[in-house]
């Protein structure tokens, strides 16, 4: 089964005017995503859709959810004949609703990219759910955190940017540099910084963003990180944007000489065989 998504569509008109998330809409998506869980073990983190998201609004070529969203959820999965599950959904109408949840926050991160903000602190500016794992688990009592201590923690928006690369990654072409020395200049500092953010947090601990009051588990240098990262993310936007979608080259064929033989084989000259009309 492939419902019909027209709200999901990078282009669908509505989008810039939907409704933002409230903590109870990014509440419901995480309930999505652990059910769906249930059925593929793969299924993503919402950090993880996040980066993914954002990498896919400052793409070059508008993608519609038909082309991302099997790559991002594996709806392609269902089996042959499955009319009640689109993949790992367990029906039409909770991939719907999750497309649903998918718009509003993509017209909210679409209005904070085009916005012209000088800086992170503008409350127009794009600012990713992410989690800062690292002080939710540091927080919790030590018996929790005993119990947890096997567990490979990420670091702080380090979900997020391995959401944003392997959107890219899907797409090369899409984020093939330009001819435009400086534009490929932008392009490649831009994506080193989202790389730098998928590598772990070495630096000393020195402040937490799960809890003002919480133990530390950010370094400054991560931090610093983060805000190159989001402002390579508004460069990659207005980079991709204003250059426009990639235009393919159209060849067409060499037409043969009245007197060449005729591409057809017909060991006749091509003014007596098909370029006879």
């Amino acid at each position: 089964m492939n419902p019909t998504l027209p709200s999901s569509d990078p282009a669908a008109p509505d989008a810039s005017a939907a409704e933002p998330l409230d903590s109870a809409a990014f509440d419901e998506l995480d309930a999505i995503l652990d059910e769906l869980r249930t059925r593929n073990d793969e299924t993503p983190q919402w950090e993880f859709c996040e980066g993914f998201m954002a990498a896919l609004l400052c793409c070059r070529r508008p993608i519609a959810a038909s082309e991302y969203l099997p790559v991002l959820i594996g709806t392609d999965d269902a089996p042959e004949g499955d009319t009640a599950a689109d993949g790992s959904f367990a029906g039409a109408a909770q991939q719907q609703r999750f497309m649903a949840l998918w718009q509003r926050r993509w017209g909210e991160v679409a209005r904070a990219l085009s916005a012209d903000v000088e800086s992170l602190d503008d409350e127009r500016a794009y600012q990713p759910e992410v989690m800062d794992v690292r002080g939710a688990v540091g927080s919790l009592p030590l018996e929790e955190q005993a119990a947890m201590a096997e567990q490979e923690l990420p670091s702080f928006g380090q979900v997020w940017a391995l959401g944003f690369m392997f959107a890219v990654e899907s797409w090369p072409e899409e984020w093939v540099a330009p001819r435009d020395k400086q534009a490929a200049e932008r392009l490649d500092e831009a994506l080193q910084a989202m790389v730098a953010m998928t590598e772990d947090d070495t630096g000393a601990p020195a402040l937490c963003m799960y809890s003002e009051d919480g133990p530390a588990s950010v370094s400054e240098a991560r931090l610093d990180a983060f805000g190159e990262a989001l402002w390579g993310v508004y460069d990659l936007y207005d980079l991709w944007h204003s250059i426009g979608p990639r235009v393919e080259t159209v060849r067409k064929a060499a037409t043969p000489g009245r007197n060449d033989p005729c591409w057809c084989g017909s060991g006749k000259k091509y003014k007596k065989c098909h370029g006879a009309g």
